[in-house]
């Protein structure tokens, strides 16, 4: 009977020990962490948005976008979904967003752990694997109390993001044992930092925006929605979804900035608008016309900024001075200087290079029997279930390449 070893019991360890696991096989999982799917538990605030409607390629950041095609097709999506589906899983879908209808996400991981086991997955908790190595075909795999034996090794140990949930980076090391590249591992859906005397008075402000990315001066991305401005730079949904590319240029010397317009709401010109907004409120100053819209430390931050007499009135100010002003409200543009720590991040950017595995099986070019599955990859996407997503996909793919395997050898 084939023995097969998983190291990380996360989403992406857990899917593939659910899909590769016959009567012709023995499935080991192994897991750091006193429990398995740690790092499930606290996505989506601990809600579990666990899929995503549109997996388009835009959603997603890698190095090898028509490697990554061939891992997300419709009928690998449609087969997640399935599992799911199978696992007695009911989705409660928002704009395309995926949560289990319980609004937990421990629905999502003893939904997994109970199906493996069921099928008879053997799982090893405060299991940390120290080293591996291939003799006569076979792996042996050095823990902290014993040396396992496999005939098939899946690293699934996540990457470098949230350390609390058991990810330093040990996969990469293991990795390396077997001569693969890392494309170097950097934070993502991160805070961005940034620097200027305006970030200690506007620090704690939640406010709409759109926001532009610009590296070496191209626009290379764009997002709307909810910003946090705080005392060391941005965060939030909008920033996260940027955060990727951006550390990545940053990584590369390259000049990183946002362009940020805090009236996303208006349609046309900002100029006529604020304009037309002087002939009706004709008795308010600048900074109390702005709080109507704006948030009160907001208005002062850009007032001070643009160096602008709060209790000055609209139609008494310089042409200069209501073009800087419309510049910081609809332009307002800062210097990325670097990114909050992996302790931070939610997942890593980079990884093991699509090119040294076959997408179709997400085994090794490398080394036989070797599989990749999941944030170890140098893939990773936006908020939105989407990294979960990628999870699912990667251990199905190698769950059923190893499935069929052991069927057509039996």
């Amino acid at each position: 009977m084939q023995k097969i070893v998983i190291i990380g019991a996360g989403a992406s360890g857990l899917m593939t020990a659910i899909c590769s696991k016959t009567k012709y096989n023995e499935v080991l999982l192994l897991e750091r962490n006193s429990e398995v799917g740690k790092k499930i538990l606290a996505t989506g605030n601990g809600r579990c948005n666990y899929w995503n409607a549109d997996q388009s390629l835009t959603n997603y950041h890698s190095t090898n976008k028509e490697l990554l095609s061939k891992i997300i097709t419709e009928s690998n999506c449609q087969e997640v979904q399935n599992i799911f589906t199978k696992l007695g899983i009911i989705p409660k879908i928002k704009s395309g967003y995926y949560y289990p209808s319980s609004n937990q996400a421990t629905s999502i991981r003893n939904a997994l752990l109970t199906e493996c086991l069921e099928k008879g997955v053997i799982i090893k908790t405060n299991c940390h694997v120290t080293n591996v190595k291939k003799e006569k075909n076979v792996f042996l795999i050095d823990t902290e109390t014993e040396t396992i034996k496999s005939d098939v090794l899946v690293i699934a140990t996540g990457a470098k993001a949230s350390h609390k949930t058991g990810s330093d980076g040990n996969g990469y090391l293991l990795a390396k044992k077997f001569n693969h590249t890392i494309i170097n591992p950097l934070p993502a859906l991160v805070q961005l930092k940034t620097t200027g005397d305006f970030l200690k008075n506007w620090a704690g402000v939640r406010t709409d925006v759109k926001v532009f990315s610009r590296e070496d001066n191209n626009i290379i991305g764009v997002e709307e929605g909810e910003i946090q401005l705080t005392d060391y730079g941005v965060s939030g949904i909008c920033i996260f979804n940027l955060s990727s590319r951006i550390a990545r240029g940053l990584s590369q010397n390259k000049k990183e900035e946002l362009i940020i317009n805090f009236l996303p709401f208006i349609e046309g010109s900002a100029k006529e608008w604020l304009e037309e907004r002087e002939t009706y409120i004709t008795k308010a100053t600048i900074s109390k016309q702005l709080e109507t819209i704006l948030n009160y430390k907001l208005v002062q931050a850009i007032l001070k900024l643009s160096k602008i007499n709060p209790n000055a009135y609209y139609e008494n100010l310089t042409s200069l001075e209501k073009t800087i002003l419309l510049k910081n409200l609809t332009n307002f543009t800062i210097t990325v200087t670097g990114t909050n720590s992996f302790d931070n991040a939610q997942v890593t950017s980079g990884g093991i290079p699509l090119t040294e595995v076959n997408v179709e099986t997400m085994e090794s070019k490398l080394t036989k029997n070797f599989y990749f599955s999941g944030e170890i990859l140098d893939v990773d996407g936006k908020c939105g279930g989407y990294n979960l997503g990628f999870a699912w996909l990667t251990g199905l793919i190698i769950g059923r390449s190893i499935g069929d395997k052991n069927v057509k050898n039996s």
